[in-house]
C-alpha cells in the first residue's frame, strides 16, 4: 500500500458545499452522539430514539409469498464489487466533463485519417504501377505519412483518457463500496459509513487482534489531539477475536479515560462484507491477505492514507488539522490528496 500521503483507494463523494439545513443537523446529531458520554445521552433522549429504532427494527414481519424466488435471483448476481453502477459513471462524467466530448473527436479523427490513408494507399498503388503517374508518388507518400501520424497521435489520446476513465470508475466504484460498509455505534445503533462524512477522520487498523490492541496502546499518548482533528478508530481484526480494551477507570484519569473510549467507540458490523471489500483492496495493492494495515480517511469520506503496519499517530497529529476553531470546515478538503 502507499504512504500516509498517497492513498491508493478513495471512498465515498464528498459532501456537497450546499448542504441543506436539514442535513447539517442530521450531521451535528451524529456528531453529538459519537462524542458524548452515555450519562449525556441519556439525559437529552438519545437512549429513548434508540431504544424506539431498535424496537422497531427487531420487530416480526410475516414472511411473503415468493420471497425465496428473490432471493435466489439476487444471489444469482455478480458482485457490487465487480460492476460500474450508474451513480459511479455519473460522478465520472460530473469529474471530468469533457472526457467524453474529446473522446468522440479522437475516434472521429481516426475514423478520418483512416480513410484518408486508405485512399492514399490506393493512389499510391496505382502510381507506382503506372509509370505516366510517377512523379505524383512523392506528394502521395507525404499524404499518407500524414495520415498515418494523425491517425497514431489519436489513438494515442483516446488510448490515454479510455485509462483514465476506468481507472476513475474503479476507483469511484471502491469509493461507493466503502462508504455502504455499516459501522457499529453500540448495541443498538448501526450506521453506515458515509453517515460519518464532514464529521469525522476514520482511521482502519485491519488485522489480527494483537496488531489492533498494540495500536490502541500506541495511540493512548496521541488521544486528546486525534479527537481534537475529528480522529475516530475503527478496528478491524481479522482474525475474528476483537481484543478487550483496558481502560483506566480511576478518577484522575476519567477524563481521558472517556476520551479513549470515545476514540475506540466504533466497530465494523457485517464482518464479511468489510473482509471481502479488504481482501480485495490488498489484491489490487499487491500485498499480502495476512498482512496488518491501517486505511486514514478525510473529512470527506475518501481515503488520504494507507500502508502495511502501525497507524502513525504522530503523524496524523502534524498533517491533520482540527476540526474546531477558525480552520474549522475550510481544510476539511486539505488533508490529503486523492489518487
Amino acid at each position: 500500500m502507499a504512504s500516509v500521503a498517497n492513498g491508493p483507494y478513495v471512498l465515498g463523494p464528498p459532501n456537497s458545499p450546499h448542504q441543506s439545513k436539514g442535513g447539517s443537523n442530521n450531521n451535528d446529531k451524529i456528531f453529538r452522539f459519537l462524542c458524548c458520554p452515555s450519562h449525556v445521552l441519556r439525559n437529552t433522549g438519545w437512549v429513548h430514539s434508540i431504544n424506539c429504532v431498535a424496537a422497531s427494527s427487531h420487530s416480526p414481519r410475516t414472511p411473503k409469498r415468493g420471497s425465496s424466488t428473490i432471493t435466489r435471483s439476487t444471489a444469482n448476481k455478480s458482485s457490487p464489487s465487480t460492476e460500474i453502477s450508474t451513480t459511479a459513471k455519473i460522478r465520472s462524467e460530473v469529474l471530468s466533463p469533457f472526457r467524453s466530448f474529446r473522446m468522440f473527436f479522437y475516434l472521429a479523427f481516426i475514423a478520418s485519417g483512416t480513410l484518408g490513408g486508405l485512399i492514399a494507399t490506393t493512389q499510391l498503388i496505382a502510381a507506382l504501377t503506372n509509370s505516366s503517374r510517377a512523379a505524383a508518388v512523392p506528394e502521395i507518400l507525404n499524404g499518407l505519412g500524414i495520415d498515418i501520424g494523425a491517425v497514431s497521435l489519436f489513438a494515442f489520446l483516446y488510448s490515454r483518457d479510455n485509462t483514465a476513465k476506468n481507472a476513475q470508475l474503479a476507483r469511484l466504484s471502491r469509493e461507493e463500496n466503502l462508504s455502504n460498509l455499516k459501522l457499529r455505534v453500540d448495541e443498538k445503533r448501526v450506521i453506515p459509513l458515509s453517515s460519518l462524512r464532514g464529521i469525522a477522520r476514520l482511521v482502519i487498523c485491519a488485522g489480527p487482534s494483537s496488531f489492533v490492541a498494540e495500536s490502541f496502546r500506541l495511540s493512548e499518548p496521541f488521544t486528546e489531539s486525534l479527537l481534537d482533528r475529528g480522529v475516530l478508530v475503527v478496528p478491524f481484526a481479522t482474525d475474528g477475536n476483537l481484543p478487550g480494551f483496558e481502560f483506566d477507570e480511576n478518577e484522575e484519569t476519567q477524563d481521558i479515560t472517556a476520551k479513549r473510549k470515545r476514540l475506540w467507540q466504533l466497530a465494523p458490523f457485517n464482518i464479511s462484507e468489510w473482509s471481502k471489500w479488504l481482501d480485495e483492496q490488498k489484491k489490487l495493492a499487491g500485498v499480502s491477505s495476512d498482512s496488518p494495515v491501517y486505511l486514514s480517511l478525510r473529512m470527506d469520506g475518501r481515503v488520504r492514507g494507507s500502508g502495511v503496519g502501525y497507524p502513525p499517530w504522530n503523524a496524523f497529529v502534524a498533517q491533520l488539522p482540527p476540526v474546531k476553531g477558525m480552520w474549522s470546515g475550510l481544510l476539511d478538503g486539505m488533508d490529503g490528496r486523492i489518487l
